[in-house]
């Protein structure tokens, strides 16, 4: 059982410039104990003889060719719908 104390919590707290406090230094502390417990459980199974995975879906190369649609509204019926255009486009705000 790894032991955290108060103090481990305040130093950790500082490195990562979160301010925490005595009360909740002594809530945090136990619960860190039971999350390197469940590590230190996980650390002791033995993965020797499973395949590492690095792709779950067996997908390959999802990729599709670009495929032209055509529409059978005009330009002007679909700009209609937009708020605002300009010279035939959507106008849109300033991004940057």
């Amino acid at each position: 059982m790894t032991r955290i104390s108060r103090d481990d919590i305040t130093k950790l707290g500082h490195l990562a410039r979160i301010g925490i406090s005595e009360e909740v230094a002594g809530t945090l502390a136990p619960q860190l104990e039971g999350i390197l417990d469940y590590v230190a459980q996980l650390q002791e199974v033995d993965t020797e003889a499973i395949e590492a995975t690095n792709q779950v879906t067996g997908l390959r190369d999802v990729w599709r060719e670009d495929e032209v649609i055509p529409s059978h509204y005009s330009r002007a019926e679909l700009l209609a719908n937009a708020p605002a255009t300009q010279d035939g486009y959507i106008q849109v705000r300033r991004v940057l």
